[in-house]
């Protein structure tokens, strides 16, 4: 079975810590109904800075707002996990990438 990527995009943070509370409750629910295919639920992310040989900028557009490590049998089945992610009714969005076992 190979790894995946979710980077996420956009969503809300909540800060009342009630709504927080509830947020995560969704988070830990979809988690859960994942099962054994959740390698690392990762993080949330906050902003953050480009580096490149030309210098370093603050990352302006689109930024990364967290990441998971799921498994699954192929990019369609990453794919179809990723469509049920809370992040989706908040309005935000999921990449998936496969990650290559060189390491």
């Amino acid at each position: 079975m190979a790894k995946y990527l979710f980077v996420y995009y956009g969503g809300k943070m909540e800060t009342d810590p009630k709504l927080a509370e509830k947020s995560m409750a969704v988070w830990n629910k979809w988690f859960g109904g994942l099962g054994k295919a959740v390698v690392d639920g990762g993080s949330p992310t906050l902003p953050g800075k480009i580096v490149a040989a030309s210098g370093v900028k603050n990352v302006t557009a689109k930024p990364v707002t967290g990441y998971s490590i799921l498994q699954a049998n192929s990019l369609d089945a990453a794919v179809a996990m990723a469509k049920t992610c809370p992040i989706i009714a908040d309005g935000g969005q999921v990449a998936v990438y496969e990650l290559l076992p060189v390491m």
